[in-house]
């Protein structure tokens, strides 16, 4: 196992971010690429899902850009929208540490006015379709000309869509100078062709190992988009998971399912993009520490939480990334404990459900849908304070315990996890007594001190 901090090239700021991400050691197609990736070089890799390229090719192309020059100086084509809108997000985690990095996407679907504006001040890196950026390149609307580093992602997916012409019109509109990375999980001959005529003397990379599918088991739901949500609800009240993460594709589906969710008495929480910092680490603690028992959730807003004892995982809507299928049901059936993952595919998304199981060599156990007319309710057991004073106030989670347990008189096995942050401390007590503590502690004193109290809702 190679740590990123071997990565000389690497500043510190963005290996102190990957520590944040839990990006701790490489993979076999990170430690075998990025080397020669940060060196400017040529690469061909051939790798399968779940192998980690994004990291490995998103990386060495933040390398190298330059803030201050406003001008597109990394590209990334992929398949599909969904794909390209994946690694444009993680891209922007990524570059979370590097100031003034624009990041847009570019695919159809979108009304092209709204892109052509976007690309008023040209962006850094540019996330796109081969369809859509052609258009905007025959329209002018968009320059390579300055750009440093090219990236096909999932090349063969793209060959097999027939994207073969518009790849070679785009590369011939890029510098001849330039970087270019290619994976791909197959070999075929039109790969080979492109990289022939298009690559420089390229590090070829071939990595036969990826991630085993998690020991879960998997359930596959074929049900209408508008009956998702009732089919959810009926999964939710039969099998009353003490813990559950819902994937949803979009930080719209996200509010949506949790509310309606919510609507029924299913303690829900979402967690997506949109979300403040201090929300999130809020929304996290409070389903770690029991506060929630759904957590509704999209991929990006997901990636690299640490979860622990999670009995089930629901996808919404299938991903159009075998990877990502894999790290949401990898959440599940952690350190032996059993799990279950349930996916719900509505008629349109039959093409994803073929991918997944192609790539994955995977059979699909499809389940008759069972909607119900009633639901049970699944209704968390803990209740979670924020107390005003954290680590930088110098309180420890002994004062809190005691204040409980003593001045007010709680017993022990009513309170549950306890969690210091910087500025706030978060405590879990049963919902029976959460009112009654949150006055008390409210009108009380820790460590002789008054403390801010609210009971998060």
């Amino acid at each position: 196992m190679t740590a990123f901090s071997t990565l000389n090239a690497l500043p510190p700021e963005l290996l102190a971010n990957l520590n944040e991400l839990g990006y701790h050691t490489m993979t076999p197609i990170q430690a075998a690429a990025l080397p020669a990736i940060l060196e400017g070089k040529d690469v061909r890799a051939q790798a399968k899902t779940g192998s980690g390229k994004t990291a490995a090719f998103g990386l060495g192309l933040l390398q190298h850009i330059e803030a201050g020059r406003f001008v597109t100086q990394s590209l990334v084509l992929c398949p599909t929208r969904e794909l390209a809108d994946q690694v444009a997000n993680e891209l922007r985690r990524l570059a979370r540490y590097l100031p003034n990095i624009k990041i847009l996407t570019l695919f159809g679907g979108v009304p092209f006015g709204a892109q052509r504006d976007s690309l008023q001040h040209a962006p850094h890196i540019i996330v796109a379709t081969p369809g859509r950026l052609l258009d905007h390149l025959q329209k002018g609307t968009v320059s390579l000309q300055a750009l440093k580093t090219l990236v096909l992602d999932e090349a063969d997916r793209m060959l097999d869509m027939g994207f073969s012409d518009a790849i070679v019109e785009i590369l011939g509109h890029a510098p001849a100078d330039r970087q270019t990375l290619l994976f791909s999980a197959t070999w075929p001959e039109g790969i080979a062709a492109i990289s022939t005529r298009f690559q420089r003397e390229p590090l070829n990379i071939e990595i036969d190992s990826v991630d085993a599918l998690p020991a879960v088991e998997q359930q596959f739901f074929e049900v209408s988009r508008r009956q998702k949500i009732p089919l959810l609800l009926s999964l939710l009240s039969k099998h009353q998971p003490a813990s559950c993460v819902v994937f949803c594709n979009t930080k719209k589906d996200c509010q949506e399912v949790c509310d309606a969710l919510n609507e029924q008495r299913q303690s829900a929480l979402a967690l997506h993009g949109d979300m403040e910092q201090r929300d999130r680490d809020q929304t996290l603690v409070r389903f770690a520490n029991g506060s929630s028992r759904v957590l509704v959730a999209t991929d990006v807003a997901a990636r690299g939480l640490d979860i622990k004892s999670l009995e089930m995982v629901i996808n919404f809507e299938l991903s159009w990334d075998p990877e990502v299928h894999v790290h949401r049901i990898g959440r599940t059936a952690r350190a032996g404990e059993s799990g279950l993952a349930i996916s719900l595919c509505a008629p349109e998304e039959a093409q994803r459900a073929a991918i997944l199981s192609e790539m994955l060599a995977l059979s699909l156990d499809w389940k008759e849908p069972v909607i119900s007319s009633s639901f049970k309710p699944l209704e968390a057991e803990m209740a979670t304070l924020c107390i005003d004073g954290g680590k930088k106030a110098k309180m420890r989670p002994g004062d809190i315990l005691g204040a409980l347990t003593g001045d007010i008189g709680l017993d022990g096995a009513d309170i549950g996890k306890i969690v210091m942050h910087p500025m706030h401390a978060y405590v879990a007590v049963r919902q029976a007594v959460a009112n009654k503590a949150f006055k008390q502690l409210s009108q009380g004193k820790i460590k002789g001190k008054n403390c801010r109290v609210r009971l998060l809702k």
